[in-house]
């Protein structure tokens, strides 16, 4: 009997004192790994978010009229940060699609009419030469994945894949105080334009040049797919969460180009508010505006020349965020 009790006895204690240890080393894992942030901060944050909104609106008998439709849109907002030293490097990819489905009474798709259509690539490279200052280099592309069309006309696109494309590079000087917070400034920069499709670039379509015709509209000379332009640029970008769970992400971009029209300055304007519901839950709010004076749009009253382009989405749905920045 005193055997087993002692037996009992040993192993109860080496039980404690293996639990014991076990949380001391849990507590000590925690103290390296906090004097590790400390003494070797991380270089690399990332946020994404994943985003998939959609609504349905049925008629049945409805005496004000309506068409049945199907709206789902998704898309993906990823950035990512390197910094170290005097070192900075951002990335940022931006995608989304979406469409409308209507359907007749019978359940029969009947046209689909796209809602939103992106494809925004950008990176930065800058060096600290100052504190908050930095001499940086961007790089940016942007176009879209599918045709578009001026609806009711479904049957000629006015927009395809790399018609039109958009690249750009610049080399500045960017000012940022804060990280929610910078401003970018480039009095050499280059802004190229693709028209990947023939027939649009014989129409001069996104400021390229027009295909020469004869006097029975007999093509010469086919229009040219590319077009660059150097100037001046200016970005300006804020994003920060103005309450809780209300975000706001604002970037505002200006081109001057040197050689035609300065004065005339392209415009892209855009600003996006989301709001948080849950985890899994979010609304988001999208107005964006671009001007530029190259591209002629046909408007209401059949008149034809550079327009304020102003594009606004309102969404609800499913969306996820990850992220391993520090609040």
């Amino acid at each position: 009997m005193k055997t087993i009790t002692l037996v009992v006895t040993l192993l109860t204690t080496s039980l404690v004192f293996s639990q014991t240890d076990a949380e001391k080393l849990r507590e000590d894992i925690k103290k390296l790994d906090a004097l590790h942030d400390s003494l070797m901060p991380q270089k690399w944050t990332y946020t994404s978010l994943f985003g998939l909104n959609g609504s349905q609106t049925a008629f049945v008998n409805w005496a004000a009229g309506g068409r049945n439709n199907v709206a789902v849109l998704g898309f993906v907002d990823f950035t990512a940060i390197y910094q170290h030293r005097r070192i900075k490097w951002s990335n940022d990819v931006k995608l989304a699609l979406g469409g409308m489905y209507y359907t007749d009474s019978a359940g029969k798709v009947a046209g689909l009419q796209k809602t939103d259509d992106r494809i925004d690539l950008a990176t930065s490279l800058g060096y600290e030469f100052k504190k908050h200052w930095f001499l940086t280099t961007i790089g940016g592309f942007r176009t879209q994945f599918l045709d578009g069309f001026t609806f009711p006309n479904d049957s000629i696109p006015i927009s395809r894949f790399m018609a039109p494309g958009y690249a750009n590079f610049s080399l500045g000087i960017e000012y940022a105080p804060v990280e929610y917070f910078n401003v970018y400034l480039s009095p050499l920069a280059s802004k190229m334009t693709f028209v990947n499709d023939q027939r649009l670039a014989d129409a001069g379509a996104f400021g390229v040049q027009a295909a020469e015709l004869d006097t029975s509209g007999n093509v010469l000379k086919r229009g040219l797919r590319f077009r660059n332009e150097i100037g001046a640029y200016f970005r300006l970008r804020f994003q920060k969460e103005l309450f809780k769970n209300v975000e706001m992400k604002t970037r505002l971009e200006l081109f001057s180009n040197y050689a035609d029209n300065p004065q005339n300055i392209d415009v892209n304007f855009e600003n996006i508010f989301t709001f948080k519901i849950n985890k899994w839950l979010q609304a988001s709010l999208q107005w964006n505006l671009i001007y530029d004076d190259d591209i002629d749009i046909l408007d209401a009253k059949g008149k034809t020349g550079p327009r304020t382009q102003f594009k606004s989405v309102l969404g609800l749905g499913i969306s996820y965020t990850l992220t391993n920045a520090k609040k």
